[in-house]
């Protein structure tokens, strides 16, 4: 029932011009240009099943999953650079991965089309990590 309402919504038409237009420029500053992304998602909402959903679940999100991954994200203002300095030079423990070029990270995964996007003017420093308290943003 679920899936379905979802599929309903995604393919319903847009309401106006502007809910449209708006589509179609967030596909454009993204750099994404994936102009058929409500088909695509239909698409792959009609391939899955219950039992894959149930199965990603118990393998990525659930609780005491052994691949279990969390993202922490920490954004520091210049008044508090000595802080994000300090947070940056602790060893990073063994299950944590840092990641120092975003532009790059993000073109490595599928969803992202293009090189362009909201990030291309900034410096982005970001640690992904296991473990919530580690993870960082620095943007300067």
């Amino acid at each position: 029932g679920y899936v379905n309402a979802l599929i309903y919504k995604k393919q319903k038409e847009h309401d106006n011009l502007r809910e449209e237009s708006g589509f179609y420029w967030r596909e454009i500053s993204n750099g994404t240009l994936k102009f058929d992304r409500r088909e695509a998602e239909v698409a792959a909402l009609r391939q899955v099943t219950k039992r894959e959903f149930i199965d990603f679940f118990e393998e990525y999100i659930k609780v005491g999953s052994p691949r279990k991954k969390t993202l922490s994200v920490r954004v520091y203002g210049k008044k508090h650079l000595s802080e994000y300095k300090s947070e940056i030079s602790e060893p990073l423990q063994l299950d944590t991965v840092r990641i120092d070029d975003i532009l790059s990270f993000r073109n490595s995964q599928s969803h992202y089309g293009s090189f362009k996007g909201s990030f291309s003017n900034m410096k982005l420093q970001i640690e992904k990590s296991t473990n919530i308290r580690r993870g960082s943003v620095g943007i300067f």
